[in-house]
């Protein structure tokens, strides 16, 4: 007899506000982005876990959740649990002619997800998608939960660690993932257009830029291999690698920068005027310039004046093309290093990200493990203009005084100028020429440091992983900063410019606008509880603990304990009866009670252990013992009990200490029995020397000693009769005790980790555990057997808490956030589950021979080129093998053997009943065979459809462009059978050159193609140019003001209709 289980699942997390690296995902540059950048509600989209937060900046509250729903293989599980995987990074693509925004973001298992979410969502004032639920309904905002992004599969399983839009064309978008490869999407057809190939490291930064001048469209990468490579779109190809950089280049920006059209030509070069700069950082910490320009090849091209021009650019390029640095088809030109000025104390430290404001004034730059964001002011070209001839007029006068007297001159100097001095002093002393490339820049070229000023830094509280430049204008001129903490946190910073005033320079001040740090821990979860009546949950990390309301999934209350001003590390807590007060247990030894609505500490008493105090339990009142008793179990080997009584003067509690227990060994963990009769009642404690000790609580004799776990138990709990006790060790096991005479019913193995925390599910022998490896697992007590393994944790679980009735389950961990798994009426099967697990290790160990495979064809690569045969190709198919496809195409096979089943059968009824009708097969849907193929093709998703096509023997293929000419000819689904039939074509080329049957299938084919494809051209051509004329009407009506009396006027008269075909279809209409 098999017993039936009742299915939890992940309905959804809270407490992260931008999630950290993790050992699963790498950092990435792009973890913020505006969802909306209008001043009255902009709203700024971070990573956050398994979710995409959403927060206003100006109330700092969270407006939008963003996630998808798992997807189980074999229909598995309910379909509404929050998926397990990890965002990595994000962007947004804001279109406001569609009152919408495509939120675009790269997840830790490979894929890109994009969410198309309106403007009104993004900006709820009730919050979208905030509170998701699988036990009661999400607050008639199923459909926002619930709505299924569109999936791109086509990174091979490695984290997709930058994403971006191409801001021109909305519809494209580029992802680089930890591999090298980058993949370039259209969003539109859901489909991978091609995979550029050659970064070997992981891709930091990915922006698109165009040169209208050359019709050059361009997609920039970095990567950790140390290059950054210039792509040409059209060609599929790299056009220029950048390869100077020191170590790996962390970040990379590019930037059109507008000008301004005043200065004649005569006083500087107006074809810089819309100048494209990008600067890449890497290890070495600097930040370096790149003009971005047109090819020389392309510029040779051009009239006579400006070829003459573009010699004297020449001239100033000549000491690199003698190295062959530089090539006539290169596209970007080192102009020097972004330095800050010697007062301005910099970081030594790599980069970790540079990116622009919008509007092309400023740029940010960040290094790693810094509290400092930098920002430069660019210049404008004829301020940049003036900035070279005072340099060039210093350089001339030191050189002559340096004939001279040198320290008259530097002193002399030094009154001319002091905002560029420092620089000018740097360039002399050779303080940039560190680089063999700076030593070579011409000094009539302009520099970085002509073109770019230092503005001013934004100094946070703890360490920068991000920033972003707020988009919009700031008022009295300056920029904010929305900075990104490692601590879990959000925080803007305004840099303003004062004004110049008598006797005082121009100066910029910064200062911090608003925290957002409320809905999360600073630093992992330590402890968590939930109150009797299931309504607020408590978590401990090491300076806060946090009220949460779990219905709403917000932080009620933000605590920082504290003795005289001495902030306390909090390890444990519980609530009282009455879920107003709460006990909590610090690393200093100090037990603090403290008031929920007040936030304050009410009583405490400092010192209660000498050690850290590890664990805390309570005791409910019962009618025998109506006193709430606590105990405690710390590192100074003592387990001390105490009570709560109300303090006279006031109806405050207080703790009062009534026993101690001495033992050998410092105590791990102390859990109170559940009987209700005192004499019965029972006190484990697990010490460091790894057995777990029973004491009858109201004499505190000793009972049983627990022998078997190699290492310390770190957590214990008894089922309600307490029949049988559970412990889980440091030695990754689970065992199971009975409390008659201490015995062992059985190890159980299961996690790969130290198991953290145990709790049994009341009126019931099931429990929780919760472990290092990240995963939660569910257990049956009776019969030895794991049940489920959650994951969604991406660092170590170190507490769960399981509600009063079971019906959901909260854990904490290192990763700052909660999960809250709750209990579907979804039945699991045991076998099922079994079978799960193993097709998962299946893919793990396949994926790892495929990287194997990559690993020994990219040597082999490495030996060609070396060889000189390094003619791989640069780009290829965006498509991934995975099950979903092969199953797929699986169903097209299966679907078009029915089909030709169907058509044999019914063609034989026919020959043997003249005249009868037959009736139609359900198999098929009542369909005939060719709609039933085309309802097949349809129901694959848009991005799987040409993987699974590749599945297809020819024979099938035969088959199927058969049924895709029957579907042509009668103008069904005229865009996906073109799709489907030319993609078959070209794959199958050579074998169908090969057979002569199939000349005359591909004919007509081609043929159909064409015509139906035309029509469909002339269709929508016909369409928009009627749509047109209704907007011209409309506007015209708007201009006029005049009464519209003459309503039998015909609007489409005379604008013509196509072709000849859709007038015929017009005038059969009449």
């Amino acid at each position: 007899h098999q017993h039936t289980y009742l299915r939890y699942e992940c309905a959804d997390s809270f407490g992260l506000i931008t999630s950290s690296a993790s050992s699963k995902a790498p950092q990435s540059n792009s973890i913020l982005a505006f969802g909306s950048a209008t001043r009255q509600r902009p709203i700024l989209l971070t990573t956050a876990g398994s979710v995409c937060m959403g927060f206003h900046l100006r109330t700092t509250e969270a407006t939008v959740k963003i996630g998808h729903r798992e997807e189980l293989s074999g229909g598995v599980g309910t379909g509404k649990a929050l998926n397990s995987d990890l965002i990595v990074c994000l962007d947004v693509s804001i279109q406001d002619h569609h009152e919408s925004c495509k939120v675009a973001t790269g997840w830790v298992d490979g894929a890109v997800r994009v969410f198309d979410i309106t403007t009104e969502e993004m900006q709820s004032d009730r919050g979208s998608g905030l509170v998701q639920s699988l036990l009661q309904e999400s607050y008639g905002q199923d459909d926002f939960v619930m709505r299924e992004p569109l999936v791109l599969n086509g990174h091979s399983g490695s984290p997709v660690r930058s994403i971006a839009f191409d801001t021109e064309d909305a519809s494209r978008l580029a992802s680089g993932s930890s591999d090298g490869a980058v993949v370039l999407w259209d969003v539109v057809t859901e489909s991978g257009l091609y995979r550029l190939l050659g970064h070997k490291g992981g891709i930091t930064d990915l922006s698109f830029a165009k040169i209208e001048s050359a019709s050059l469209d361009m997609l920039i990468t970095s990567s950790l291999d140390g290059l950054v490579k210039v792509w040409d779109l059209n060609g599929q190809c790299c056009i220029q690698t950048i390869p100077i950089h020191r170590g790996e280049v962390w970040g990379a920006a590019i930037q059109l920068i507008p000008g301004s059209n005043s200065l004649s030509a005569g006083d500087v070069d107006t074809t810089d005027d819309n100048r494209i700069r990008l600067i890449t950082g890497s290890s070495d910490g600097q930040a370096r310039v790149w003009a971005v320009k047109t090819p020389k090849r392309y510029s040779e091209k051009k009239d006579e004046e400006d070829g003459d021009r573009e010699k004297d650019g020449d001239s100033d390029m000549k000491p690199l093309e003698a190295e062959n640095l530089e090539s006539v088809d290169d596209v970007c030109h080192y102009m020097g290093i972004l330095s800050a000025p010697p007062n301005v104390s910099s970081s030594a430290e790599r980069i970790a990200c540079i990116h622009f404001h919008p509007n092309g004034k400023y740029v940010g730059v960040l290094h790693a493990n810094s509290k400092d964001v930098d920002v430069y002011l660019i210049r404008t070209v004829q301020e940049s203009f003036k900035k070279k001839q005072r340099r060039l007029r210093r350089r001339k006068e030191k050189s002559k005084q340096s004939e001279n007297k040198p320290d008259q001159g530097s002193k002399k100097g030094q009154k001319r100028g002091m905002l560029d001095d420092p620089e000018s002093d740097d360039e002399k002393s050779g303080g940039t020429e560190k680089n063999s490339l700076d030593r070579e820049l011409s000094p009539e070229q302009i520099k970085a440091s002509d073109e770019f000023e230092y503005f001013g830094t934004a100094r946070a509280s703890h360490k920068v992983k991000s920033f972003i430049f707020v988009p919009y204008k700031e008022q009295g001129g300056g920029v904010r900063v929305v900075c990104s903490l490692s601590t879990n946190a959000l925080e803007v910073h305004a840099l303003i410019r004062k004004a110049a005033t008598e006797g005082k320079e121009a100066t910029v001040h910064a200062n911090k606008v608003s925290t957002m740090n409320q809905l999360g821990h600073p630093t992992g979860i330590r402890g968590i509880q939930i109150s009797s009546d299931d309504s607020l949950a408590c978590t401990v990390s090491k300076t806060s603990t946090k009220i949460w309301n779990i219905a709403k999934r917000s932080c009620s209350q933000s605590l920082t304990p504290s003795i005289d001003d001495k902030p306390c590390y909090g390890l444990c807590a519980t609530f009282l009866p009455g879920n107003t007060h709460l006990v909590l247990g610090t690393r200093e030894g100090h037990l603090l009670l403290l008031d929920i609505a007040a936030g304050e500490v009410v009583d405490y008493e400092e010192n209660a252990h000498d050690g850290a105090i590890w664990s805390i339990d309570i005791r409910r009142p019962t009618t025998k013992q109506p006193a709430i008793a606590l105990v405690t179990g710390s590192a100074d080997k003592t387990v001390k009990f105490w009570e709560i009584e109300e303090q006279e003067d006031s109806d405050t509690p207080m703790l009062t200490q009534t026993r101690t227990l001495e033992m050998s060994d410092d105590v791990v963990a102390v859990r109170y029995s559940h009987s209700t009769d005192p004499s019965k009642r029972m006190v484990f404690v697990s010490s460091l020397d790894s057995t777990i000790k029973v004491f009858f609580e109201d004499t505190l004799k000793f009972f049983l000693s627990l022998y078997g776990h190699k290492l310390p138990a770190l957590a214990l709990d008894a089922a309600d009769d307490d029949s049988i006790l559970a412990s889980s060790g440091a030695d990754k096991t689970v065992k199971i005790w009975g409390l008659d005479f201490g015995d062992t019913h059985r190890t159980l193995h299961g996690h790969e980790e130290s198991v953290t925390d145990l709790r049994f599910v009341k009126r019931s022998h099931n429990f929780f555990t919760t472990s290092k490896d990240g995963t939660v697992r569910y257990w049956d007590g009776d019969r030895f057997e794991q049940i489920l393994v959650l994951n969604g944790h991406f660092a170590e679980v170190s507490c769960l808490a399981v509600s009063r009735t079971g019906a959901f389950v909260l854990t904490g961990g290192m990763d700052r956030q909660v999960r809250v798994w709750e209990r579907t009426k979804d039945i699991v099967f045991l076998e099922e589950e079994r079978e799960r697990e193993l097709e998962q290790m299946f893919d793990r160990v396949d994926q790892d021979e495929q990287d194997t495979a990559k690993l020994l064809k990219q040597k082999e690569g490495d030996a060609d080129e070396d060889e000189g045969m390094g003619d791989e190709p640069q780009s290829e198919a965006a498509v991934k093998k995975s099950v979903l496809s092969v199953a797929a195409g699986d169903r097209i096979m299966e679907a078009l053997e029915r089909a030709d089943q169907e058509t044999k059968e019914s063609a034989a009824f026919r020959r043997s009943n003249p005249g009868k009708t037959r009736m139609p097969n359900p198999l098929l849907l009542r369909k005939e065979p060719p709609l039933y193929m085309l309802w097949v093709l349809k129901t694959i998703k848009q991005a799987e459809l040409e993987q699974s096509l590749l599945v297809l023997p020819l024979s099938h293929v035969e088959r199927l462009l058969y049924y895709l000419i029957i579907l042509l000819r009668r103008g069904r689904g005229v865009e996906i059978c073109s799709r489907v039939g030319i993609f078959l074509v070209k794959t199958h080329q050579n074998q169908i050159l090969t057979n002569r049957g199939m000349n005359v299938p591909i004919r007509e084919l081609s043929k159909l193609v064409r015509l139906r494809l035309a029509e469909s051209r002339d269709m929508i051509g016909f369409n928009l140019a009627a749509l047109r004329a209704v907007a011209r009407s409309a506007a015209n009506k708007k201009e006029s003001f005049l009464q519209y009396e003459n309503q039998g006027n015909d609007i489409w008269a005379g604008l013509g209709l196509g072709s000849d075909l859709a007038a015929a279809v017009e005038g059969r209409r009449r």
